[in-house]
């Protein structure tokens, strides 16, 4: 059998067999991930919204171009360093969900409108105050005074982050971006992020629906003031069901549908979900065996902890391993039954991350297996053209 290429030399060539992928590395099962992309798609034509997926899943222009190519609108992001690199990739319709108030950031922000919209594209952010009204104007002057940007206020829905307060405070904001000549105000930002992992679907269900009440109490307010509200943009992967539904939000935000991460399969999930797949893993290798723990190369530097630890998969061969912290570069496996054979050192395994956004911005590729993950092939390695990328 022929060697597999010395990954410090090499880069990975499509067509090595997943059991060759040096570890850790982080993989996508291609098949699984565009099932995905095609409910998602679905859905969104179902319930005739529109779907901008966050890159904060993904990072990676390649995958944003994928998925507009399905029907996604665009790209979300909440940095304008990540905005930057997918436009260095070739994305051209972005909306930057955050609030920029750093003057030098700002003036990023107006280049990267005015750069987009001489390629026929555009960028959108969020505010919600009239300083950062205030000095998102000043920034446009002074370095793209011939570029309109579309601006989103920012409402509260009860996530209590940025978000100004629902009814006559956003009314306000929404004025004061109508006034000024370099914003046009392009409608209402609203996401519930406290409610993406309640476990419960009846949980997610009351709390989606306040925030959707407030939405509507908001638009309501701002069309009486005689302002219309071209769009409502928000919504997760967890609450997207209701954000469609709604007959208020016209774009959904979700973007972690694409990996489905193991805190998203905690949720009970709600009959009229698509059905989405694991399509994101940490391949790793057993290096130890020690008493009634087997010891992984797979530890915190190859993915996040902030929402739990990851699964092992459910291949049949690893049924019943249970994974445990073991630092940095570690992973500890034991047995959840005495009938669990514990993995031979050399074994290979899966891990699904516990958390897909932060797990993806440890890892400078994403290796993109075709045929599954016992018998499948690498097709394509993806850059992680925003790793990093936190300005």
């Amino acid at each position: 059998m022929k060697p597999p290429p010395d990954p410090a030399t090499t880069p990975v060539p499509a067509g090595l067999r997943v059991d060759q992928i040096d570890s850790p590395a982080l993989v996508i099962d291609l098949d699984a991930m565009e099932r995905n992309i095609t409910r998602m798609a679905e859905f969104a034509r179902k319930h005739q919204v529109q779907w901008r997926p966050h890159a904060n899943a993904h990072r990676c222009s390649e995958l944003a171009l994928q998925m507009q190519r399905a029907g996604a609108a665009g790209a979300c992001v909440h940095k304008i360093a990540v905005a930057e690199a997918l436009a260095a990739g070739g994305v051209r319709d972005i909306t930057l969900t955050n609030q920029v108030i750093a003057y030098p950031k700002l003036l990023r922000v107006a280049r990267l409108a005015a750069r987009l919209q001489a390629q026929g594209g555009r960028l959108a952010l969020a505010v919600d105050s009239t300083e950062g009204i205030t000095r998102l104007a000043e920034a446009m002057a002074q370095a793209a005074p011939q570029t309109r940007i579309d601006v989103f206020v920012e409402i509260d829905v009860g996530h209590w982050r940025c978000g100004v307060a629902p009814g006559e405070p956003a009314l306000a904001l929404a004025q004061a971006v109508a006034r000024l000549t370099q914003l046009r105000f392009a409608g209402l930002q609203a996401f519930q992020g406290r409610a993406q992992h309640m476990r419960s679907a009846a949980q997610r269900r009351a709390v989606a629906t306040a925030a959707v009440q407030a939405v509507q109490t908001t638009r309501a307010c701002i069309q009486a003031a005689g302002l219309a509200v071209p769009l409502v943009t928000g919504g997760g992967t967890g609450t997207l069901v209701h954000e469609a539904a709604s007959g208020v939000y016209g774009e959904l935000q979700a973007g972690s549908f694409l990996f489905m991460d193991a805190d998203y399969a905690r949720n009970e999930r709600e009959p009229a979900q698509p059905a989405f797949e694991h399509a994101l893993y940490v391949k790793t290798q057993v290096i130890a065996r020690q008493g009634e723990r087997a010891v992984c190369d797979a530890g915190h530097a190859s993915h996040a902890v902030d929402a739990g630890l990851p699964w092992v998969a459910g291949l049949p061969e690893d049924q019943g391993l249970a994974y445990h912290s073991a630092g940095d570069e570690h992973g500890l496996l034991t047995a959840e039954t005495d009938a669990t054979p514990l993995p031979a050192i050399g074994s290979m395994l899966w891990l699904v991350p516990g958390h897909c956004d932060p797990t993806v911005n440890l890892h400078d590729t994403l290796i993109g297996v075709r045929g599954g993950l016992t018998r499948g092939v690498v097709e394509r390695v993806l850059r992680v053209d925003a790793r990093g990328a936190l300005a």
